[in-house]
């Protein structure tokens, strides 16, 4: 059996953010692979990710992004982010900056609008509905189809416009919000995006 030094156990906590019993424990399980253990402890936090969502995260930081078309000329597109976990130890784990900075790029790239779909206002719903099942009868769609049709495209302005959402940049087969769910597994906490703003020179 493989010899489980401090040094590891330390190595795997900065590494992932978990708690010192549960690195030492996927250490113990893994026989001292810690890329392995990385995997294990991942796994462990994907179950409880929706354990956790009752839970504050008071913590996290805010972010900053500054995007240039063009190397030589000035930023033409700037993001803040808020981004929240349950401590601060979490907060300065590069898992989680990185995670923050891969969001604000994001931001920069997709143009949301909103973090999530319950913050689009109703009359903003209301009025998509209208047009949708305007174009559905100009379509020539049967009138018994039209609920599911405009459901259905109400979701896509969804995964248009809201943040989590919105199909990752770097990878459409994954959203953001997965993105933050597999960090949050990964960090053992619960992670939330609080709030964004997205300015671009001229609009």
């Amino acid at each position: 059996m493989a010899e489980i030094t401090a040094a590891d156990v330390k190595k795997l906590r900065e590494m992932t953010g978990a708690g010192m019993l549960d690195c030492k424990n996927a250490l113990v399980e893994t026989e001292g692979d810690i890329t392995r253990a990385v995997e294990i402890l991942r796994e462990k936090g994907l179950a409880g990710v929706k354990k956790r969502e009752g839970r504050t995260a008071s913590n996290g930081l805010v972010t900053s992004y500054l995007h240039r078309s063009n190397p030589d000329l000035p930023p033409t597109v700037g993001v803040l982010l808020e981004l929240n976990c349950e401590t601060d130890f979490v907060a300065k784990n590069e898992i989680f900056q990185t995670l923050a900075k891969d969001i604000t790029q994001h931001i920069a790239a997709m143009s949301p609008l909103y973090v999530s779909s319950d913050q689009v206002p109703p009359e903003v719903v209301e009025a998509e509905k209208v047009i949708y099942e305007k174009a559905a009868r100009e379509e020539g769609k049967p009138e018994q189809a039209l609920p599911k049709i405009i459901e259905g495209r109400v979701k896509g302005y969804y995964k248009e416009f809201c943040l989590l959402e919105q199909p990752w940049v770097r990878d459409n087969k994954k959203t953001i919000q997965a993105l933050v769910d597999d960090c949050a597994a990964q960090l053992g906490e619960k992670i939330e995006v609080r709030r964004f703003a997205r300015y671009k020179v001229g609009s």
